[in-house]
């Protein structure tokens, strides 16, 4: 049952009432309207100063939020904070490679052109926790998009509720945001404990391991804060964005606690904030593979592509990949691979070698959108392997493919085959 709150007008500062009022264009009045809505809507009583703001808004759904869009740069807007973009729908620095039909095409062009204009970095990426400024921990921000939400709030220890289309715009123009979710130290408490001591260490050694769990984390929190206990204590964020990306797909997780990892968590104390539990479950090896075997969804064997990078493959996993793929066997005739990133990151890879790696070895590298939400992969293509849980969760019913879920170590190994090839001892 959702929360309702009695609806109440914040206490506005000075000069947030004089932003209401227009006394800085319309273009942030017009976002003080949305903000403050937002506010009454969640019983705020005051705003909050955020430091940044990452703009989910710049992919293309249609005419309306390119109407929005526009409408602010018309009006003048400019982000009052810095704000980095999401992914957008085309792939600018390697043009040709998304499909989008020819209205699609030119509005998703004007769409990213008018973030552009409003004074958003052009990042293009869905993890910007991956670039050269992150939020320190404690400090306030008003990020969208539900993996970048999950780390900044969990990994990072910033403080973020969740934040969709328009109101993040909002909030990076005004500056401001609702004082009300997980911006409120007592709604950060963790709420269930889920004890994943016995899991094989060896399986959640690999990538694939940790979006398995994060579907389980996120069917049994929904949208309460998890304190995660037995898990690797040198858990690195590769793993936990992956973790945090499945809770927020097959849940509504915002904000996760590993105990002994994550900053608001050096004990399962601190995680409850001293409280009790609403729940307790645990779970098991078993239950990984389950997840796993539920996000794959062919019969066959075959395997026609590999989508790696959702969230965005990160410096350290182009590292892993390139040493896996270097004078090694080529893929299989008509199995494609790619591999979509940031372009912070694939700069960084160049200069290290390891993108190029990826080239010689017949990696198509993607940027500045994402597979599963663009039409890139070929027309035949009909079962793909990732090693991504919410690339797994989403693409069937995105763009119409079969999906299997594995390690970074079979999707390489299953790509020079044509067909699955997994260590099935391992998810046992």
């Amino acid at each position: 049952m959702s929360e309702t709150f009695p609806q109440q007008e914040p206490r506005l500062t000075p000069q947030e009432r004089a932003m209401a009022g227009g006394e800085a264009g319309e273009a942030v009045a017009s976002a003080m309207r949305i903000v403050l809505g937002a506010a009454r809507a969640s019983g705020a009583t005051h705003l909050l100063p955020v430091e940044s703001a990452h703009i989910d808004s710049c992919l293309y759904h249609g005419a309306a939020g390119l109407d929005f869009a526009e409408r602010l740069v018309a009006l003048g807007g400019r982000t009052a904070v810095p704000a980095t973009l999401n992914v957008g729908s085309l792939d600018l620095l390697h043009p040709g490679l998304a499909r989008p039909e020819g209205a699609d095409a030119a509005g998703a062009r004007r769409l990213m052109d008018a973030y552009t204009a409003l004074g958003c970095r052009p990042t293009w990426t869905c993890a910007p926790y991956q670039l050269d400024h992150r939020p320190a921990a404690g400090t306030h921000v008003a990020w969208a998009e539900s993996n970048a939400i999950a780390f900044v709030n969990s990994v990072l220890g910033a403080r973020s509720d969740r934040y969709g289309d328009f109101l993040d715009i909002s909030a990076a123009l005004t500056g401001r945001v609702p004082a009300a979710g997980l911006h409120l130290t007592a709604n950060r408490r963790a709420r269930i404990v889920i004890d994943c001591s016995g899991v094989s260490r060896k399986l959640l050694a690999e990538d694939a391991a940790w979006g398995a769990l994060g579907v389980v984390v996120g069917k049994l929190a929904g949208t309460r804060v998890p304190a995660l206990t037995g898990l690797p204590g040198d858990a690195d964020e590769d793993r936990l964005k992956a973790l945090g990306a499945a809770g927020a797909s097959a849940g509504g997780v915002a904000l996760f606690h590993v105990v002994g990892v994550t900053p608001e968590a050096p004990t399962l104390a601190d995680a409850l904030q001293h409280g009790e539990p609403e729940a307790r479950h645990t779970v098991t090896t078993a239950m990984l593979r389950e997840a796993r075997d539920q996000l794959s969804t062919p019969e066959g064997s075959r395997v026609d592509a590999v989508c790696l990078g959702t969230p965005h493959f990160s410096l350290t996993e182009f590292e892993r990949l390139a040493a896996l793929l270097r004078d090694r066997p080529a893929f299989a005739p008509g199995t494609r691979v790619y591999v979509a990133t940031g372009r912070s990151v694939l700069a960084a890879a160049r200069e290290r070698g390891f993108a190029q790696e990826c080239e010689r070895a017949g990696a198509t590298l993607v940027t500045d959108t994402c597979t599963y939400v663009t039409p890139i992969l070929d027309p035949g293509v009909r079962v793909v392997m990732t090693n991504s849980g919410k690339w797994a969760w989403y693409a069937p019913a995105n763009i119409g493919v079969e999906a299997v879920l594995g390690t970074l170590g079979e999707c390489v190994a299953s790509a020079r085959a044509g067909e699955v090839r997994r260590d099935e001892h391992l998810w046992r």
